[in-house]
């Protein structure tokens, strides 16, 4: 299928005007190859194809138009003398507009003169007084020189420091022009496929998203609707699903532990909880145990809302490996998160006799070895910690399952080196990986293609939405009263406190600042206060103070996101909630609502508020599915930012958008096992042309 002169085999060098230099620049934009060059699409077009009257042109508009330069002169701005403009009013007879220049040289001054004719390309604004065009690219024009209007779409490509697009241009309709003289660039979807999705060929697909006729529709262009943009699309996520896809044969060409067992540990735990299980836990929880017996690793993401009992499902699946004679491990990204699993996991193992350790960075000396030991020697039948569970001196006698919660905030790296910790020449380990971020579809079938996937789509009952409200911080004291209110009554109140900056130091001041503001101001009430800066110990013992009710209001950063389970708290107060999104929103506002009483939620933001923010403080009134907020959260921030940014890689597509091109997966599914099936030597082809070596991003590997 390839050959020696394909354009994944010729060099970008091989196109003229590049030499090693540029060559260099192009490889910081990922352009190696002719391939390359066909691949890097546009991100937008221009209409450079009729010129625009200046009378009917409109502000926000990109145009082009000529005129005749009435007046040139040299000004300064008003910061100073040190800045320099050169400004042309120019006209044509329908219109004027000025034409402003900040940096400009001679030569460039002796040619925009009075009385020159110049056609310019800019996007038109509104000036002080007048229409302007800031830095237009033009052309000055001879007396009774005709120079024709372009005859395509003009692309903008994506761009670095030293790579112009005149010169990415140039360079794409060189490898344009060896398109059609010659066979190089194969096409990988069979006949058949073609045909029965009405998909234009890559070649034309190709030549009509860099060179787009001047009739083109130019919004279905921008939206990528048209059909030789979704065909790329379509051969895109293909890729992204074959990556994917392999990487799970490949996982599943390793053998695991087939944990046969009869159970009785399992019957004994549900029967000591204190409520029934969901009909969609015991649907979860079943499937998962049927993983576990198999011969093959199970890798298998379980998906459920904040409060649906996904943590009971881990504790079903570890007691599973413990009764067939096995260790399992559970990872959690953040010291509070995995301080609450171990808390759970103790309170419901040790009465069945288990012993549970307990690992994390914050752990030294005499007591981690201890707990080191426990391991090694297999005394210890689960453990539980955060990324120190696989450090080099941490090793298991027989690790069977491993259980990672919150997955998308590790890197692939750290959840490979936990799996080989129980890796032995035969067999992996389990995966049973958690999340409490709800997933839209179009996610999960194209990030966790690898993974089989399960939803706990049902809340325990009792549960009441939260009432949420947003209220501009200007209304503070109202938002005081209430929760002085709250506390009266018997209730408990979380109070987070977010900043501007990233800092981790002033979001930390902040929580203290507050503290110390509300103890003074609320003089009948217990407050409490946790930061991520504060040891363990100390955050475990004002976390236990609130369980217990000794503490009316608990002041917090974000480090109580994920992880707290206080059913008598029924009010959280989220300050600068504008800067957060959605996800984070929804995770903070799930730490109330836990019991059966009604719960409010408080937004309270700065004005004034960007749109974005806007969307995000509307979308929190208006519901409380996690499913629904997901899926606007993908729609406002895309896919990088909802994965979190260790995954930002797997969601770099180059004309995709997994929003608007949901559409397409089912078919996509398809059309990967017509693949697999009957064309499997085009599966590595597809794979490499749309993602390099990036296969690393599959999120198990």
């Amino acid at each position: 299928m390839e050959n020696s002169d394909t354009a994944d085999s010729i060099p970008v060098s091989a196109l003229k005007g590049i030499g090693p230099r540029i060559a260099e620049r192009l490889k910081k934009l990922n352009i190696e190859t002719v391939q390359d060059v066909l691949f890097h699409l546009p991100l937008r077009y221009e209409d450079r194809t009729r010129i625009i009257p200046i009378g009917t042109a409109r502000p926000g508009h990109s145009v082009v138009v000529e005129g005749v330069i009435n007046h040139a002169e040299i000004t300064f701005s008003r910061r100073g003398k040190s800045r320099r403009m050169l400004l042309c009013h120019i006209s044509d007879g329908t219109g004027s507009l000025l034409l402003r220049f900040f940096y400009f040289n001679k030569q460039q001054q002796s040619r925009l003169v009075a009385g020159a004719r110049i056609r310019c390309f800019a996007e038109l604004r509104y000036g002080a007084s007048a229409l302007e065009m800031i830095h237009p690219e033009y052309t000055v024009l001879s007396e009774h020189e005709s120079v024709a209007v372009e005859d395509k779409l003009t692309p903008v490509y994506p761009t670095t420091e030293g790579v112009h697009q005149t010169l990415l241009r140039k360079i794409t309709d060189q490898a344009l022009s060896l398109l059609q003289q010659k066979n190089i660039l194969p096409e990988y979807l069979p006949d058949q496929i073609l045909k029965k999705y009405n998909m234009p060929s890559l070649v034309d697909a190709l030549g009509y998203v860099h060179r787009p006729p001047p009739d083109a529709d130019l919004s279905e262009l921008l939206e990528g609707r048209h059909r030789s943009q979704q065909k790329l699309a379509f051969e895109e996520l293909l890729a992204q699903h074959l990556s994917l896809q392999s990487l799970r044969q490949k996982m599943r060409k390793h053998n695991s532990y087939q944990l046969a067992s009869a159970n009785h540990l399992i019957y004994q735990f549900i029967k000591s909880l204190p409520f029934d299980l969901t009909a969609a836990q015991q649907k979860v929880n079943q499937t998962v145990l049927d993983d576990l017996e198999q011969a093959s690793p199970m890798m298998r993401l379980v998906q459920g809302d904040v409060g649906s009992g996904k943590t009971v499902v881990a504790a079903t699946a570890c007691l599973k490996a413990v009764e067939a004679g096995y260790q399992a491990a559970i990872m959690a990204p953040t010291e509070i998160l995995a301080e609450q699993h171990y808390q759970n996991f103790s309170h419901w193992l040790q009465p069945l006799g288990l012993k549970v350790a307990w690992l994390s960075g914050k752990l030294k000396g005499k007591p981690r070895q201890a707990m080191l030991e426990l391991l090694k020697t297999g005394e210890a039948a689960v453990a539980v910690g955060t990324h120190a569970l696989f450090q080099d001196e941490v090793t298991f006698a027989k690790l069977a399952l491993i259980v990672i919660d919150e997955q998308h905030r590790f890197g692939v790296h750290q959840r490979l080196a936990l799996r080989e910790k129980g890796a032995s020449s035969a067999q992996v380990p389990h995966q049973l990986i958690m999340t409490a971020t709800p997933i839209p579809r179009s996610l999960a079938m194209t990030a966790y293609a690898d993974l089989d996937y399960s939803v706990i789509d049902e809340l325990p009952p009792g549960r009441t939405p939260v009432a949420t409200v947003a209220i501009p911080e200007s209304r503070r004291d109202e938002v005081i009263q209430r929760v002085e209110k709250a506390g009266a009554s018997g209730r408990q109140i979380y109070w987070v406190c977010t900043l501007i900056e990233e800092s981790d130091a002033l979001q930390c001041q902040a929580a203290e600042d507050t503290a110390a503001l509300l103890t003074e101001i609320l003089p009948n009430m217990s407050v409490g206060l946790v930061h991520g800066r504060m040891k363990a110990t100390e955050k475990e013992q004002v976390m236990q103070a609130f369980k217990r009710g000794e503490i009316n209001l608990l002041v917090a950063t974000t480090v109580i996101e994920v992880g707290v389970d206080v059913p008598n708290a029924t009010l959280i107060i989220i300050e600068n909630a504008e800067r957060l999104g959605l996800a984070q929103l929804h995770q903070l506002r799930g730490r109330v609502g836990r019991g059966i009483q009604a719960s409010h939620c408080v937004l309270m933001y700065r004005t004034p508020l960007s749109e974005l923010a806007k969307s995000r403080l509307a979308v929190m009134r208006e519901t409380s599915s996690g499913f629904d907020i997901a899926k606007k959260d993908l729609e406002l921030r895309g896919p990088g930012e909802v994965l979190g940014t260790r995954q930002t890689g797997l969601m770099q597509l180059r004309i995709a958008d997994i929003v608007r091109d949901e559409h397409l997966l089912d078919d996509i599914k398809q059309v990967a096992e017509v693949l697999y099936t009957h064309f499997p030597d085009r599966v590595r082809p597809v794979i490499r042309r749309w993602l390099g070596q990036s296969e690393q991003y599959g999120l198990i590997g």
